[in-house]
Protein backbone atom coordinates (compact mmCIF):
# COMPACT_ATOMS: atom_id res chain seq x y z
CA UNK A 1 0.00 0.00 0.00
CA UNK A 2 1.78 3.06 -0.80
CA UNK A 3 1.14 6.07 0.95
CA UNK A 4 0.95 9.49 0.60
CA UNK A 5 3.04 12.63 1.32
CA UNK A 6 3.96 13.30 4.83
CA UNK A 7 2.77 16.50 7.02
CA UNK A 8 5.93 17.90 7.36
CA UNK A 9 5.86 17.93 2.93
CA UNK A 10 2.38 19.26 2.83
CA UNK A 11 3.59 22.21 5.42
CA UNK A 12 6.52 22.43 3.48
CA UNK A 13 4.37 22.47 0.02
CA UNK A 14 1.62 25.26 1.81
CA UNK A 15 4.59 27.29 3.35
CA UNK A 16 6.24 27.58 -0.10
CA UNK A 17 3.14 28.50 -2.51
CA UNK A 18 2.02 30.96 0.25
CA UNK A 19 5.61 32.39 0.26
CA UNK A 20 5.78 32.39 -3.58
CA UNK A 21 2.66 34.00 -3.19
CA UNK A 22 3.00 36.43 -0.98
CA UNK A 23 6.02 37.45 -3.05
CA UNK A 24 4.44 37.84 -6.41
CA UNK A 25 1.52 40.04 -4.76
CA UNK A 26 4.35 42.28 -3.40
CA UNK A 27 6.16 42.63 -6.67
CA UNK A 28 2.62 43.04 -8.79
CA UNK A 29 1.63 45.87 -6.84
CA UNK A 30 -2.00 45.95 -8.00
CA UNK A 31 -0.40 44.68 -11.29
CA UNK A 32 -0.68 48.05 -13.22
CA UNK A 33 3.58 48.12 -12.98
CA UNK A 34 3.31 45.08 -15.01
CA UNK A 35 0.24 43.82 -16.49
CA UNK A 36 -1.65 47.04 -16.72
CA UNK A 37 -4.44 45.73 -15.32
CA UNK A 38 -6.51 46.03 -12.05
CA UNK A 39 -5.98 44.58 -8.53
CA UNK A 40 -7.84 41.59 -8.81
CA UNK A 41 -5.86 40.40 -11.77
CA UNK A 42 -2.40 40.81 -10.36
CA UNK A 43 -3.80 38.75 -7.13
CA UNK A 44 -4.80 36.11 -9.50
CA UNK A 45 -2.13 35.43 -11.45
CA UNK A 46 -0.34 35.92 -7.84
CA UNK A 47 -2.40 32.63 -6.54
CA UNK A 48 -2.06 30.56 -9.90
CA UNK A 49 1.84 30.72 -9.59
CA UNK A 50 1.64 30.37 -6.09
CA UNK A 51 -0.10 27.12 -6.43
CA UNK A 52 1.54 25.81 -9.30
CA UNK A 53 5.22 26.58 -7.21
CA UNK A 54 3.28 24.18 -4.27
CA UNK A 55 2.45 21.54 -6.46
CA UNK A 56 6.21 21.42 -8.17
CA UNK A 57 8.34 21.70 -5.32
CA UNK A 58 8.45 18.26 -4.41
CA UNK A 59 9.50 17.21 -7.95
CA UNK A 60 12.54 19.95 -8.25
CA UNK A 61 13.72 18.95 -4.21
CA UNK A 62 13.35 15.61 -5.04
CA UNK A 63 15.50 16.00 -8.77
CA UNK A 64 18.35 17.97 -6.50
CA UNK A 65 18.17 15.19 -4.11
CA UNK A 66 18.46 12.41 -6.66
CA UNK A 67 21.54 14.16 -8.57
CA UNK A 68 23.47 14.78 -4.57
CA UNK A 69 22.79 10.89 -4.08
CA UNK A 70 23.86 9.83 -7.78
CA UNK A 71 27.05 11.98 -7.06
CA UNK A 72 28.08 10.72 -3.07
CA UNK A 73 27.56 7.25 -4.53
CA UNK A 74 29.71 7.65 -7.73
CA UNK A 75 32.26 9.30 -5.25
CA UNK A 76 32.11 6.38 -3.07
CA UNK A 77 32.62 3.84 -6.44
CA UNK A 78 35.48 6.10 -7.32
CA UNK A 79 37.31 5.69 -3.89
CA UNK A 80 36.86 1.80 -3.55
CA UNK A 81 37.97 1.46 -7.40
CA UNK A 82 41.16 3.98 -6.37
CA UNK A 83 41.55 1.86 -2.98
CA UNK A 84 41.62 -1.17 -4.78
CA UNK A 85 44.14 -0.33 -7.54
CA UNK A 86 46.26 0.99 -4.73
CA UNK A 87 45.99 -2.40 -3.04
CA UNK A 88 47.40 -4.41 -6.10
CA UNK A 89 50.18 -2.23 -6.82
CA UNK A 90 51.43 -2.96 -3.22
Amino acid sequence: MRRGPGLLQRILGVSVGAIVTFLLLIIFDGGKRFFGGDANQAYFWAAVIGAIASFFWPIVIGWFLLRRSRARRDNQIQSEVERQMAEQQK
